[in-house]
């Protein structure tokens, strides 16, 4: 029996462009935790989250309980989980506010036991998850109106996006460095009118790429209904343009572009009324917020027993997320959208090079034991010194704008 004997939780911060969204701008470092989790045998699983004050101290909680469970008992990880926790609202970073923070503390370590058993057996990931249906994992070029730099800060390689042009150069270098198909643009920035605008010149310069837009409920009902009327037939699904499962509900009842979601179906409990309401088309999973690899294949069937499409949200985050992405997406075969990723904004990372690279768009599965990604100790030490030097220890992008512009009032439902 393959036991774990301690957990090791270590918190980083990497440099993260200027990147433009409706409440507010990136700041100059994104947070994560890395966890590893050892077992007395000699393995190590690797896991990766948020790294918000809160939720250490609720992953420290759960972390003191672990030792001497059995790596593969899965069930009893989560009881142990929902033991130490108290439900409650947790907010994790931007714009989601979770029902019950014990999803997102499991994943992590639901994530870590699956590396241990697949090291344990010899296989990767996703053979525990069902087996691959798919060889490699298409992804979206996720594209940002952004800064040319951080204040103060000397020019990133990307340079400034504040309009088409801008946008449009963007997806060119994106697209020239990983060969992405899918499009993805961060709208909520600037007026609806603006954006559309930018979506019609990628439209004419990627005329084989799907695209989509998604403004984080930054419109009112009205005004998504006529953005999807000005896009219909040009992008292949409309993301969050307003706000609640009521306001989806409606925009659904008057357009026919498809609406995704990462913002109001983000726990199970919100999937029964996004249901009734047929308030969404697609959902984005996540598996750092519903509760891991497994319990995402449970939303996986969900979506597919009521229809509903699926593909894949992502937050700021490193090549072990990554890994995890990519098995869980190899293992769900009505996951038919390019899924979501900020990894090519990243320019530094905490596991070794030369297993996760871009192939025309698509990430070939790791085929190494569990998620197949090895940790550099080295890397690992320098992000988190760097997490201790930066300061910061929670994502708000709101203040960090109002730092820059003390105006500034995030565009929620404002247009």
């Amino acid at each position: 029996m393959t036991r774990i004997s301690r957990v090791e939780l270590t918190p980083v911060a990497f440099a993260d462009p200027p990147l433009l969204n409706v409440v507010g701008v990136h700041e100059p470092y994104a947070l994560r935790t890395i966890v590893q989790v050892h077992t007395d045998d000699g393995l190590v699983g690797l896991g990766e989250t948020y790294a918000a004050d809160d939720h250490l101290e609720r992953l420290k909680a759960v972390a003191g309980v672990l030792p001497e469970l059995d790596a593969f008992d899965l069930n009893e990880l989560r009881r142990r989980v929902r033991d130490v926790l108290t439900a409650g609202g947790t907010k994790v970073g931007g714009m989601l506010n979770l029902q019950d923070p014990a999803d997102v503390v499991l994943s992590p370590y639901e994530v870590a036991l699956l590396d241990i058993q697949g090291k344990a057996l010899g296989r990767p990931v996703v053979d525990l998850l069902g087996g691959a249906v798919r060889e490699s994992v298409p992804f979206s070029a996720y594209l940002f109106y952004k800064w040319a730099a951080h204040p103060g800060a000397e020019l990133d390689e990307w340079g400034e996006a504040v309009d088409p042009g801008g946008i449009v150069l963007q997806a060119r270098k994106m697209i020239r460095e990983y060969g992405f198909t899918a499009i993805k643009l961060k709208g909520g920035v600037f007026a609806p009118d603006r954006e559309v605008e930018a979506i019609l010149a990628l439209a004419d310069a990627f005329p084989e790429h799907k695209l989509r837009i998604d403004p984080n409920g930054a419109w009112t009902v009205d005004t998504s209904v006529k953005v999807a009327r000005e896009l219909d037939g040009v992008i292949e699904y409309l993301e969050d343009p307003t706000p609640t499962i009521d306001g989806m509900a409606e925009v659904a009842r008057r357009t026919d572009v498809p609406l995704a979601t990462n913002m109001c179906v983000i726990a199970f409990d919100h999937l029964k009324p996004a249901v009734l309401a047929d308030a969404v088309q697609v959902v984005l999973s996540d598996h750092h917020y519903w509760g891991g690899l497994r319990r995402s294949q449970l939303l996986a069937g969900i979506c597919d027993t009521f229809g509903m499409g699926l593909s894949m949200h992502s937050n700021s985050h490193l090549g072990i997320s990554l890994a995890a992405m990519t098995h869980l997406a190899a293992a769900t075969p009505n996951l038919m959208y390019a899924c979501d990723t900020h990894y090519p904004w990243k320019t530094e990372d905490v596991i070794k090079p030369g297993v996760l690279a871009f192939r025309s768009g698509s990430v070939p599965v790791p085929d190494g034991p569990g998620l197949g990604v090895e940790l550099d100790a080295d890397a690992l030490g320098e992000l988190h010194e760097q997490y201790l030097a930066c300061g910061l220890r929670k994502r708000d992008d709101t203040a960090y704008m109002r730092s820059v512009d003390p105006g500034f009032t995030p565009n929620t439902a404002r247009w």
